[in-house]
């Protein structure tokens, strides 16, 4: 790979999100998600397994920044909860919560890092879910500004970085149509009004957050982008892929950047979207960056079940998550995002594969496989840059080893293992990677 592919303002991050890390699931006034109810329904989540403790953050968020600090990771992209700061979802704030974003905002630019707020990774207030149906309300979207408001006001004099959503498409998928995640739910006709009533959320959010912390604010939204290929040169394979596109990849970035949905999800045979007049330009705010997770090709059949994969193919490497590691999948993405779109910024917010690691020895875990998937993505990254997309920075996913939502503890995607017993914390060989690498570039 080329010197100096990555631009000298190239932010190296790591990210979480707040259900999967923090913990204190019940204290000092937070208020029940939707993911606390989901997670002690028996039968939901792996092994039965909960987020009350999970990686204990809330309380060992120092010792956190310390481990980010010592790797040289520059920004660090978290989620606020929102049953943390409005414990109903509305009506009083619950100060606790905020002095704790305030207290981890604090110790992340005392230790020179740039701290990335995304607003909400998936953990909606219970209270609103059982009064309302949650995001199937269009009531939701001025709550969800509202709360953006009390956060932004609160913070947005030290953090400039901001994100909306994080996997919108996922948040609506598998919460409302299959049912994996929380709330649980298998209905097309209300999928249908959550997308878009977190479109309008979002899109009534993004000059709230303009107005609150000043014209210096970075403002986005994150979504998922597997890279879809057909499984043969069947013409009926290419049309499931761009009905595969349509349903997933493009579904929140159409609307957003081009003021429409995609053609396929207008159709006879959907449920129609609950549009009113005046909510696509609502939608349609300009911003200033968007954030692309990507893990993994899916090859698609016309023939396959929704969410199913084919058959693996024998040279490919997979993760325990049963995803295909193919880093050219990365470069083809950002390739595909910033010609269709010409957003002004593009990050990869997320990016890291889960393996069954080893116990650790001489202090270390040895994660050789982790180490190669995050070398070969970095280089798919920068030659992306090589190729004229403006990537703007990489966020490991994940810091932590953490609560991997329906998989409970099983699956570990951080750089640093946690030992659910005690919370103690030890480096793996891809953070010393990515360390390395970190600095590797920085002087290069």
């Amino acid at each position: 790979m080329p010197t100096h592919a990555f631009p000298p303002d190239f932010i190296w991050g790591a990210a979480t999100a707040s259900y999967q890390i923090e913990g204190a699931a019940f204290e000092d006034g937070k208020g029940e998600s939707i993911w606390d109810r989901f997670a002690h329904t028996p039968g939901k989540i792996f092994n039965g397994d909960t987020g009350d403790i999970a990686c204990d953050h809330y309380h060992r968020y120092r010792e956190d920044i310390q481990i980010m600090q010592h790797l040289g990771i520059e920004g660090y992209r978290f989620s606020i909860s929102w049953p943390r700061i409005l414990p109903l979802g509305d009506g009083p704030v619950n100060e606790a919560g905020l002095a704790f974003y305030d207290r981890l905002v604090d110790a992340l630019l005392e230790a020179g890092i740039t701290p990335f707020i995304t607003l909400y990774h998936w953990d909606l207030p219970q209270a609103l879910q059982d009064r309302q149906g949650g995001w199937a309300s269009r009531e939701i979207a001025q709550q969800f500004t509202a709360y953006a408001d009390i956060v932004s006001r609160f913070l947005g004099d030290r953090v400039k970085a901001w994100t909306t959503f994080n996997e919108p498409g996922v948040a609506a998928r598998a919460g409302h149509l299959s049912g994996e995640h929380a709330p649980g739910l298998k209905d097309m006709a209300v999928t249908a009004r959550v997308v878009h009533h977190l479109l309008l959320a979002h899109g009534m959010t993004v000059p709230v957050l303009r107005q609150n912390v000043g014209p210096d604010v970075h403002v986005g939204i994150v979504c998922e982008q597997p890279y879809l290929e057909p499984l043969t040169d069947d013409p009926k394979d290419q049309q499931a892929v761009e009905m595969a596109e349509a349903l997933g990849n493009y579904l929140f970035l159409d609307p957003i950047f081009k003021g429409q949905y995609p053609a396929q999800i207008t159709a006879p045979d959907f449920p129609p979207m609950p549009i009113e007049p005046g909510d696509m330009d609502i939608i349609a705010a300009p911003l200033d960056f968007v954030g692309i997770n990507y893990y993994m090709r899916f090859r698609i059949g016309h023939n396959q079940r929704w969410g199913t994969q084919p058959p693996r193919l024998p040279d490919s490497e997979y993760t325990e998550m049963g995803w295909e590691v193919y880093p050219p999948g990365m470069t083809r993405t950002l390739l595909n995002i910033y010609h269709r779109y010409h957003p002004k910024a593009i990050y990869i917010t997320e990016n890291g594969a889960a393996f069954n690691d080893p116990a650790p020895v001489d202090g270390v875990v040895q994660d050789p496989r982790r180490v190669a998937y995050l070398e070969s993505h970095l280089d798919a990254a920068a030659e992306a840059i090589q190729q004229g997309v403006p990537l703007k920075g990489y966020f490991v996913w994940s810091l932590l080893d953490n609560f991997e939502w329906a998989w409970g503890y099983s699956k570990r995607f951080g750089i640093v293992s946690v030992n659910f017993s005690d919370g103690s914390r030890t480096l793996k060989q891809s953070a010393l990677y990515y360390k390395d690498r970190i600095a590797r570039e920085r002087h290069s």
